[in-house]
């Protein structure tokens, strides 16, 4: 049992080499098991894990500012109900989003630019867009105005058209389609490998961000096609293993420092 075990592991380094470089470590949120989701301590934390990329959720204000920010309201991180886009930014300060978390009151919601200024150099974005293609001015406005270079920022999210506007008007910066996959009643898996990779084409997404649930055939077939192939969101070490097996430029996950210290071992 020993060997077969020691087998299987040196055939799965073998396939990683393969597939390039390891995955990048991306923290969901931050380091959102240990500190408020979202917010400054949060990324600062993952950071300090050696995370190699963080995630950070945006929506837009009613008076035209980015916060960082996943739901459209902020019940679930401060137990205040305000809508995102029918606030301005002064009345969202105004909140703690501590979220229950011990150790880490008065936290508020950030800005994307204090999310931008605690990016170091080297390391990466990952941009969620949970709103509309409206909020593209500002983000593209918040990007120049910022330190980062094009290389560190990889725009992500569920609505194609944010996409097509995004390469519509800053072609230069990389976007990847969210996309969740799915086993329907009949034992099919949707959307299909062909409606994928008609969108990915329409829309000049430059890569895919999944589900583990993604078939393996889809993945060759979206790698073979020149695009990158991200994947969402794993907190456990045989999970990862995996997904970097299989070629994932990048694993999401809520425990980076966990994970890596996994991958490691």
């Amino acid at each position: 049992m020993m060997r077969t075990t020691n087998a299987l592991a040196i055939l799965l380094l073998s396939v990683i080499s393969l597939n390039a470089a390891a995955p990048r470590i991306v923290a969901h949120r931050g380091s959102s098991v240990e500190a408020p989701e979202n917010t400054i301590p949060a990324f600062a934390l993952a950071w300090k894990q050696g995370s190699d990329a963080i995630e950070a959720d945006f929506h837009l204000t009613k008076d035209g500012e980015i916060v960082c920010i996943h739901d459209k309201n902020t019940k679930k991180v401060s137990g205040t109900n305000l809508v995102v886009n029918a606030s301005t930014l002064v009345e969202l300060r105004k909140l703690d989003v501590s979220a229950k978390h011990e150790g880490f009151k008065g936290v508020t919601i950030p800005t994307i630019a204090e999310v931008f200024s605690t990016v170091p150099q080297g390391k990466l974005i990952y941009i969620e867009i949970k709103c509309g293609p409206e909020i593209i001015p500002a983000l593209l406005d918040a990007l120049e105005k910022s330190e980062l270079t094009k290389e560190q920022v990889v725009i992500i999210t569920f609505k194609e058209n944010v996409i097509q506007e995004l390469k519509a008007k800053a072609p230069h910066y990389k976007a990847s389609w969210l996309c969740s996959f799915k086993k329907q009643k009949t034992g099919e898996m949707k959307p299909s490998l062909e409606s994928v990779l008609e969108t990915l084409k329409r829309i000049q997404a430059n890569g895919l961000s999944s589900n583990t649930a993604i078939p393996h055939a889809l993945i060759e077939a979206v790698i073979k096609q020149g695009y990158d192939w991200h994947v969402w969101t794993v907190d456990d070490a045989k999970t990862a293993r995996r997904m970097a097996a299989l070629g994932a430029k990048s694993i999401t996950t809520n425990k980076p420092e966990f994970l890596r210290n996994a991958l490691v071992e």
